[in-house]
């Protein structure tokens, strides 16, 4: 997933109550451009859908060329346009273009199509329109690819959404009903480096199928030996303080000390019993 720290310009927010609050800010149209980038399968699209609830909204989403986007724009005005999930908008320089123009911080955006498109003449778009809608753009990734890009996003806020697993568990928790899933999943969140609603979904679909569901998680722990070794040094309790974990991981050969706290924020292991630093 994208990380705050390799975008230029990011925030980074942890909870959904942050991400809900952002897109209601948009909604009531105290933002102009607001800009969603997280790993897939922890619910930003919903999130964005629950806090634009009632509103005419615009949705593009899948595989949208740069084109279609001109034409959809023009045949469903709206106030609000969500851009789901289609990075080849910012890929491309038409997309790019069009991108700038749509979110122009003057109420009225003028946009334009200047090269020669025979579906504009079939469904009657007009090469040039005005439009007041404002955009939130939601990514699994965002790369500041060059200028234009880059002009784009300093035109709006930029979020960067890595909820924790225990703050995935607990968003999940408030709208899924199996209980023994939930319980299962809590007790290893803290091995889970990618958390995903999706780990929740697959398990009740095997658990109905009469299947072991618990291989619907595979947590960083059982996948990679160096997140296994920062598990077990973080909850080691005869280490008495932190340096002499990190210390411990450098001559068990993993790594540097980056390296030990890189992993144990994939993890979710700050704060964890028995660390102190």
């Amino acid at each position: 997933m994208s990380d705050a720290r390799n975008i230029k310009g990011a925030t980074t927010i942890r909870t959904y109550e942050e991400l809900q609050s952002y897109v209601r800010a948009f909604a009531e149209g105290h933002l102009n451009l607001l800009i969603v980038v997280g790993s897939g399968g922890i619910g930003k699209s919903r999130s964005v859908r629950d806090a634009l609830n009632g509103r005419e909204v615009c949705w593009i989403e899948g595989n949208a060329s740069p084109l279609g986007m001109y034409m959809r724009l023009f045949k469903q005005p709206s106030d609000i346009v969500v851009i789901d999930d289609v990075d080849s908008l910012y890929r491309e320089r038409n997309g790019v273009r069009l991108l700038k123009s749509l979110c122009q911080t003057e109420d009225e955006k003028r946009i334009a199509w200047y090269t020669a498109a025979p579906p504009l003449r079939l469904e009657n778009v007009p090469h040039e329109y005005t439009t007041p809608c404002r955009a939130v753009i939601v990514s699994n990734d965002w790369e500041t690819l060059n200028r234009n890009v880059e002009a784009v996003q300093d035109r709006g806020h930029l979020l960067v959404f890595e909820p924790t697993p225990y703050e995935v568990h607990d968003h999940v928790a408030n709208w899924f009903e199996d209980g023994e899933i939930l319980n299962w999943m809590e007790s290893r969140l803290h091995a889970i480096g990618r958390p995903s609603i999706r780990h929740y979904l697959r398990a009740a679909e095997l658990k109905r199928a009469g299947m072991d569901w618990t291989r619907a998680v595979t947590t960083d722990s059982e996948q990679h030996p160096r997140a296994r070794l920062v598990q077990t040094l973080v909850l080691d309790e005869t280490f008495a303080n932190e340096q002499q974990r990190i210390e411990e991981f450098v001559r068990l050969g993993g790594g540097c000390r980056a390296t030990y706290f890189n992993w144990k924020r994939r993890l979710g292991l700050t704060g964890s019993i028995g660390c102190d630093g």
